[in-house]
C-alpha cells in the first residue's frame, strides 16, 4: 500500500495512487485532493512548496 501524501494547499491525507490531480513542481511531485487545491497551487506554488508536509514520495 503506498503512502499518504499532504495536499499542501489544504493539508488534506491524499492517496497517490489515486490522487485526483498532481503537479510537478522543482522536480518534486505534489499530490491534490481536487483540481481546485492543484489550480491553487499552481497561481503560486512557493506559497505551498515551502511546507514541511508538502509533497511526497516523488
Amino acid at each position: 500500500m503506498a503512502e499518504k501524501a499532504i495536499d499542501p494547499v489544504c493539508g488534506m491525507e491524499v492517496d497517490p495512487e489515486t490522487a485526483p490531480a498532481k503537479a510537478e513542481y522543482k522536480e518534486v511531485t505534489y499530490y491534490f485532493c481536487a483540481p481546485g487545491c492543484k489550480a491553487e497551487f499552481e497561481k503560486d506554488p512557493e506559497k505551498y512548496a515551502g511546507s514541511e508536509e508538502a509533497g511526497c514520495c516523488g
